[in-house]
């Protein structure tokens, strides 16, 4: 399908026209309300609200981490002070607490904030109260009792909110944002870091440097969960040396209560109220310790809560400690023996497994199982032999260690991996556990990652879906149907939104450079041309996530002199922006960064090459709403989805992927380009050096010609149909709309059922 020939006396130079915020979102004037606001504006006296009721109204959206998929009300907070806005990290809470009633109300008279304090306001009301026209009531009534436990590590919502790491972070948060908006009764359990993941900086030598901040409890909308009775909740996980106590706060995620364990609490050890911390810090003994606080403390204060969940969903092995306190819960609740409370449980018990990385999965030797399971197990009425075998592919081999995934395999009779590929590797990664089978029967199917649209939409692009598609196409996203009028925008009005969003993602970039050359004391020179680099109207490659090492973010390095040659093109010039953080204990990760940062101090790639520093929700929004292109370049077959690219889709960003992960199952050969041919090798010097020459192959020969290749109007359109391709085919089948609506149908449902069968999602 082809689009409509340009008529460029029609195109729109967005970047121009419309005033881009800070966030990607759109200034909203006042004719752009609603036409019900107008009718509200015309019977509500504005003067006879308080500066006091309209501050609280203020306080109760900021409070709901709803406003952080909703750009009117980000544009909203922006607009009372858009320098603190950005400097306090897009937290309207802290920005809210800076200020006073009355000066909350005389910045609302200033930019005529009152219409639209109240509509949000209202929106907020309605949406918390709407529970029988949902996705959920209709088909997941099931649920409403007995609704989802959501067990992860880690929950990237915001970055104003900085309980996460990464890709595993933010999955968990776009999942529980679509349950929230598909209405599907779930509760989320995580726990709650107060200096989070670290700050990082690089040094004068490129080097990645960590750096641990306290979160300000009282900036973050959370607080502290309590029983119905009214008690503030307090768990008690006891090991064989110690009780372990936390606390538990309650943040509201839209219609989801998400539950966070904090052991920084009165009664514990020094070290014990530094548990939860720092998230992925410390050893093996640190990270046993905070997973027996998520799994066993978990179930615990759903408990106290008074929530009886109908099924449990293990998102990866850290929670792999839940069931067998539900386990105990059945044996003492209802009288079963072990083996069938286990039968049970695991028949309500969901686990997805995220990596096909054998260092991804937590294993623990059996001394500090025992300590710290001991009195749970004799709870159990198990000998230390039968607990240390359900976490052991071979429960008799006293030399294996226990594994979580094993654990969460074992305990569970709905297992998937999270895309198609990853499902064909975790059959095969644990055949082992099913030895009576063949490989294709293991049970371990799939579901593929998603993201939820509204968090990673650049509000731009959305108003350009408002006047194309159907009136209801937001509540219809995860419909293939509803993205297909994306053939009928005018090739030159979506390029310019396109261009808009990439001038602001460069203004970032420069913005952010500028300050880290600041921060290492560099010379004025250095920092005044920081505010230059990057061009426009080169093609951008952009490349963001977690340095490890098999993720290769150095594959485009392997001939520096082409590279040259490509960046430094007079006609057809080409552009990278990078950022990503290795794990502290990373060595080799954080060399790959070093060697991609130096590229600046080489004259070929000076402003050609540039790597922004502290990774986080707010870097990612930036880059993947604003570059051209989106790199991604595993060995394959070691990335399990992947979802970064998937956000680039909606923004009209093309995917250059190896094949790999979700890409595997969504690249047609006209939404995007692919490196390699979906094959591996035993080799994996041979493979990398491969994959670096077809990457630099397609990139000359298959990229730029494409990029570069205009119409007598400067409109690439060849490229802009395959921007057109990529949204059509790929926005709602890797959105989070239906990676949740898979869950409910394929896994959920029949866990509440309580099918006892090893079935597996596929």
């Amino acid at each position: 399908m082809s689009l409509r020939d340009s008529d460029a006396s029609r195109i729109q130079t967005v970047a121009t026209q419309l005033e881009v915020s800070p966030l990607g979102s759109l200034a909203m004037s006042q004719t752009q309300l609603p036409s019900t606001t107008a009718s509200n504006l015309e019977r509500t006296n504005w003067t006879e609200i308080t500066p006091q009721a309209l501050y609280d109204k203020c306080m109760t959206l900021a409070r709901n981490l709803w406003w952080s998929w909703h750009p009117e009300v980000i544009n909203l907070f922006r607009d009372l002070d858009p320098v603190r806005w950005r400097q306090l990290d897009h937290s309207p809470i802290a920005l809210l607490s800076e200020m006073t009633p009355d000066q909350v109300s005389q910045r609302a008279n200033e930019m005529v904030l009152y219409t639209r304090i109240n509509q949000a306001h209202r929106r907020l009301k309605d949406y918390l109260a709407d529970e029988r026209s949902t996705w959920g009531a209709r088909n997941a009534g099931v649920l409403g009792s007995h609704p989802v436990a959501y067990f992860s590590a880690e929950f990237g919502i915001h970055e104003s909110a900085p309980i996460y790491s990464g890709g595993l972070g933010v999955l968990s948060g776009d999942h529980i944002k679509s349950a929230s908006g598909l209405g599907v009764p779930l509760v989320a359990i995580g726990l709650f870091y107060d200096q989070g993941y670290f700050k990082q900086h690089l040094n004068s030598e490129g080097l990645q440097e960590e750096e641990y901040l306290d979160t300000k409890v009282e900036n973050l909308p959370m607080e502290q969960a309590r029983c119905p009775e009214g008690k503030p909740i307090t768990v008690e996980v006891k090991t064989r040396g110690e009780s372990i106590f936390a606390k538990l706060w309650k943040m509201n995620v839209g219609r989801i209560s998400l539950y966070l364990l904090d052991c920084d609490v009165e009664g514990n050890s020094p070290e014990d109220r530094e548990l939860t911390s720092r998230l992925y810090g410390g050893d093996t003994r640190t990270r046993i310790r905070q997973e027996l606080v998520l799994g066993v403390g978990g179930v615990r204060a759903l408990r106290e809560l008074g929530i009886k969940p109908g099924v449990y969903h293990l998102n990866e092995g850290h929670s792999g400690f839940a069931p067998l306190e539900v386990i105990r819960e059945r044996m003492v609740d209802d009288g079963l023996v072990f083996d069938e409370a286990l039968r049970e449980v695991a028949s309500h018990t969901v686990f997805t497994t995220h990596t096909p990385v054998p260092a991804g999965h937590d294993r623990f030797d059996g001394k500090l199982i025992e300590e710290h399971l001991g009195p749970l197990r004799e709870k159990l009425g198990i000998s230390y032999d039968q607990l240390m075998g359900l976490g052991r592919v071979e429960p008799q081999n006293e030399g294996e260690t226990f594994c979580m995934t094993v654990i969460g395999l074992k305990l569970s009779r709905r297992a998937n991996a999270v895309s198609s590929l990853h499902g064909q590797v975790s059959r095969r990664m644990w055949a082992h556990l099913w030895p009576w089978r063949v490989e294709e029967e293991v049970p371990i199917g799939h579901i593929t990652n998603g993201v939820h649209i509204p968090s990673w939409l650049a509000y731009p692009m959305h108003m350009l879906y408002d006047k194309y598609f159907e009136n209801d196409w937001v509540k219809n996203m995860g419909n293939p149907d509803t993205w297909q009028p994306i053939f009928d925008v005018d090739p030159g009005e979506l390029w310019e939104t396109h261009n808009a969003l990439k001038a602001r993602c460069i203004e970032f970039v420069r913005r952010r450079v500028s300050r880290q050359c600041r921060r290492r004391n560099e010379d004025e020179s250095i920092v005044e041309a920081s505010r230059n680099i990057l061009d426009p109207n080169a093609l951008t490659i952009g490349f963001a996530r977690r340095f490890a090492t098999y993720k290769r973010a150095d594959l485009f390095m392997q001939d520096l002199d082409r590279l040259a040659k490509i960046v430094n093109d007079e006609n057809r010039p080409v552009q990278f922006i990078f950022a990503g953080k290795a794990h502290p204990a990373d060595e080799p990760g954080k060399k790959l960064i070093q060697g991609i940062a130096n590229l600046r101090h080489d004259p070929r790639f000076a402003g050609r090459v540039v790597f922004v520093e502290d990774y986080d929700i707010n870097v990612g929004r930036h880059l993947v709403q604003g570059v051209d292109v989106w790199l991604n370049n595993p060995r394959r077959p070691l990335e399990a989805s992947g979802t970064s690219g998937e956000k680039v889709v909606l923004n009209g960003g093309l995917n250059f992927s190896v094949l790999d992960g979700w890409w595997a199952e969504a690249y047609n050969g006209k939404n995007g380009f692919a490196i390699g041919h979906g094959t591996s090798h035993a080799n994996v010097e041979t493979g990398d050096e491969r994959d670096g020459e077809h990457l630099m192959q397609v990139l000359e020969n298959e990229v730029i010609p494409l990029f570069y290749d205009r119409d007598a109007d400067g409109l690439p359109l060849g490229w802009i149909e395959h921007m057109a391709n990529s949204i059509a085919t790929l926005a709602a089948r890797f959105s989070a709309h239906r990676m949740v609506t898979d869950y409910v149908e394929k896994a959920y449902l029949v866990a509440a059922g309580g099918v006892s069968s090893d079935m597996s999602v596929r």
